[in-house]
């Protein structure tokens, strides 16, 4: 079982400046690098506070690299649909050198209206360009002399350079959320699948994430690949329960009403691309901080409540891991460190997973 940390932003730039914000993120990913963790991992999205902050997780992904030396750097995800795949497959592979090959590639559909209709790219047909997108990058980072020719974009004998560290390229993840047909399409792909089971129940989340096992095994891929899953939920360990809540409740409060704005336009926009989510946001207007941590979208409490929980989700879901997402609520500094900090010392010795060499794992004390 791997865990690793997972930052979407969602800082209101009149309350935690963005300088502010991204200095507590190099703090928490080198804190990451020391204990051992297993990935850190950030989103994209553009112009509101959910997400905002990150317009490019490849250029913070080279940050981190530049202060880390074994954590895994991974997109999660970056937004196929609004980037050039020449560009995209370029600047991968130049921060796959810069971290010495430690480069994971996460896609996702983008899915909130207002960010569309900045870049005049449609929402129906999306999918079809998102797909086109991400198999010209896996041609441009395997292949030399590339010609592709599309309704979207279109080259003759591109050589993307620089070329990946890692052969034949850097992993690659597909984010799932609520299509039966994503999680089919990321398995015959052989890409790895990343959730997020926030407004999923967990036991329709399995049944999603069995059908991508499924379609993985039936697709006959190379012996030895196997899939692999990993999901992304807010976390917060407190020194005992009452401390957690009584602090992580109101950063739930603030992120979830961020991110309740930030899809309020699919109050009124329908597109054949993107069945079940009209209404979103009133679904997630109808969450309490209570009901988000107690019905499996937020893991919050004290070591021992987090440890139980954690092994319950992951009973449920028949995941290889998780990638804790750390800095929701707009979180200061050192109450997110903290929170870490109880989670590699107090919570990991509790779980299943990989040891450091001797047979135990590295406390960020010891490290």
């Amino acid at each position: 079982m791997e865990h690793g940390l997972s930052f979407l932003p969602d800082a209101e730039h009149h309350g935690l400046p963005a300088p502010e914000y991204f200095r507590t993120l190099l703090d928490l990913s080198k804190l990451a690098d020391q204990a051992g963790l297993s990935h850190v991992k950030i989103t994209e999205h553009y112009l509101r506070a959910y997400g905002g902050y990150c317009p490019s997780p490849l250029a913070f992904l080279a940050s981190v690299a530049s202060v880390t030396t074994r954590v895994r750097l991974m997109t999660g995800c970056v937004l196929p649909v609004f980037h050039h795949p020449l560009r995209l497959a370029s600047e991968a592979a130049m921060v796959d050198a810069l971290s010495g090959g430690r480069l994971d590639v996460g896609f996702a559909r983008a899915y909130l209206p207002y960010e569309f209709e900045a870049f005049g790219v449609a929402m129906d047909g999306s999918r079809e360009r998102f797909t086109a997108t991400v198999d010209a990058v896996l041609r441009l980072w395997t292949e030399e002399k590339v010609t592709v020719d599309t309704p979207y974009f279109r080259f003759a004998e591109a050589t993307a350079l620089p070329r990946p560290v890692q052969s034949p390229h850097p992993p690659t993840w597909i984010a799932a959320v609520r299509s039966r047909s994503s999680f089919a399409w990321a398995g015959e792909q052989g890409h790895g699948l990343l959730v997020t089971p926030a407004l999923t129940p967990l036991e329709e989340m399995a049944d999603h994430i069995a059908v991508y096992r499924e379609s993985f095994a039936q697709a006959g891929h190379p012996e030895g690949r196997g899939s692999r899953v990993l999901a992304s939920l807010p976390l917060y360990v407190g020194r005992d329960d009452r401390e957690a809540f009584a602090t992580a409740d109101p950063l739930l409060a603030h992120y979830l009403r961020v991110w309740a704005e930030s899809t309020d336009a699919w109050t009124t926009t329908v597109s054949s691309d993107y069945r079940g989510y009209t209404g979103m946001s009133r679904a997630i207007r109808a969450m309490t901080p209570e009901s988000f941590r107690t019905l499996g979208g937020a893991v919050v409490g004290g070591p021992h409540r987090v440890a139980d929980r954690i092994r319950h989700i992951a009973d449920i879901l028949d995941v290889d891991g998780f990638l804790w997402q750390v800095d929701f609520g707009a979180v200061s500094g050192a109450v997110a460190r903290a929170g870490v900090e109880r989670f590699c010392t107090d919570v990991l010795p509790e779980l299943p997973g990989p040891a450091q060499p001797g047979g135990r794992r590295t406390s960020p004390a010891e490290a």
